[in-house]
């Protein structure tokens, strides 16, 4: 037996061993942090799975059969017009109320089909951050001048980070530009308009299947979250529409799609609680879709099959970074290993150690859209910066521990790690000169 090759899978194995032997099993502080990773995976399996990731892996899958790679090449590929690439990239969150997990789909979808780092990194970045209930709700709860810095900062930050990935991993976007140009026009079946009607229904049902209800009981936003699911429902009968008419699925398999929605909104009142029937109804809808799609022939079956391949390789790596990020600090209100006086101590003032730690922090830690807020609200009142605020606000929505694993699967070790420490330089860079300015 030649033991050098032995040694790792033995070092591996007396790890794991000696690890479980010192389980600190009945330490408080360590059963707490098990229970706290436990409930947050149990939320966000509850909040974002059904609601944000399946309509985000259908829309990203989508992109994948229904636009080409030659039209994703020219509006967004490494040799496109860079004035529109960025421009579209950087406001795509005034549209996308996501979290940083939800754009993840979306982001693989264009990376995989050519897409240049650069814009496809800005898209990534302002997906989350960039969202227009959350600037707003910032403003109104942290201040004007802080909404503004927000939003300021989050499109600023999209194009200079875009540009910077574009610029470091030239030599890369220069061989994507080449292989370009030899790339034949796409065949169409299909005018644009029919296929940006049907992207833009996707997205419809994902944004208001996931509309978050605001502070206020008056005004617009209360009105639309009230009518959430009648407005989600006409996008879902217009979608299907579009598949009969346009995408020639057989229209009673669509029917018997919506079969299984239909039997548990009728019987849901007597088992399921009021507020998880809507959940119950349209994953019980997503499922009778899957299943009619998953056996349809042709291209709305390629479809299934490349929204399937998104959600076996993001959503494994997305549920375990979510149970780490627990373990780690908990949830809203609640601590998990890490005591949140370390937290508090070590963003407070004006400082580039509290500006630092602020982003590193804010970019391991999961923030589910709009609860940064309300976070950053009970770390001010504990002493925090207010450019540490800021620093941790242009963090945290765009990046997270189970965005880093999967970005790694996506694009590799080099450009995840380079993304990381882009956004943590210039959201620390962004809370200094904020600090000194209004600290």
């Amino acid at each position: 037996m030649n033991w050098k090759n032995e040694f790792k899978p033995l070092l591996i194995i007396v790890t794991v061993f000696l690890g479980l032997f010192f389980l600190p099993i009945g330490v408080p502080r360590f059963d707490n942090a098990i229970y706290e990773s436990l409930a947050l995976v149990r939320w966000y399996a509850r909040e974002h799975v059904l609601l944000c990731l399946i309509p985000a892996f259908f829309i990203a899958g989508a992109i994948g059969v229904f636009i080409s790679q030659a039209s994703v090449m020219k509006y967004l590929g490494a040799g496109a017009n860079k004035f529109l690439a960025y421009g579209v990239a950087s406001v795509s969150g005034t549209v996308l109320a996501v979290c940083s997990c939800t754009i993840l789909p979306l982001f693989a979808g264009i990376y995989k089909m050519g897409a240049g780092v650069g814009a496809a990194t800005a898209f990534l970045y302002a997906g989350p951050a960039i969202n227009v209930l959350a600037i707003v709700l910032t403003a109104r709860i942290l201040g004007p001048q802080m909404g503004i810095a927000r939003a300021i900062g989050a499109v600023f930050f999209s194009i200079i980070i875009g540009l910077l990935m574009h610029l470091i991993y030239r030599k890369e976007e220069a061989a994507k530009v080449a292989n370009q140009v030899n790339m034949p026009q796409p065949e169409t079946t299909r005018p644009l308009w029919k296929t940006a009607a049907y992207f833009f229904v996707m997205v419809a049902i994902l944004v208001f299947a996931n509309w978050g209800k605001p502070m206020q009981d008056s005004g617009v936003w209360h009105l639309l979250h009230s009518y959430k699911w009648i407005v989600t429902s006409v996008f879902g009968v217009i979608f299907g529409i579009i598949l009969t008419v346009w995408f020639k699925m057989a229209w009673w398999k669509l029917i018997a799609a919506a079969v299984p929605a239909a039997l548990v909104s009728f019987f849901a009142p007597g088992f399921i609680s009021a507020e998880f029937q809507p959940v119950a109804a349209f994953a019980a809808a997503s499922i009778g879709f899957s299943a009619v799609t998953s056996t349809d022939k042709g291209e709305i079956s390629e479809w299934f099959y490349t929204s399937w391949g998104f959600a076996k390789q993001i959503l494994p790596l997305l549920l375990f970074g979510v149970f780490v990020a627990g373990f780690l600090l908990g949830r809203v209100g609640n601590e998990g290993i890490i005591p949140s006086e370390w937290v508090s101590a070590a963003v407070g003032g004006n400082s580039l150690r509290a500006n630092f730690f602020a982003s590193i922090a804010g970019a391991f830690m999961y923030f589910a859209t709009l609860t940064e807020v309300p976070i950053l609200q009970g770390l001010i009142g504990n002493g925090m910066g207010n450019g540490p605020a800021l620093a941790l606000l242009l963090a945290g929505p765009a990046l997270s521990l189970p965005s880093m694993l999967v970005l790694y699967g996506v694009m590799g070790l080099k450009k995840t790690v380079t993304f990381i420490i882009l956004v943590i330089i210039m959201a620390m860079t962004s809370g200094m000169i904020y600090g000194n300015l209004f600290g």
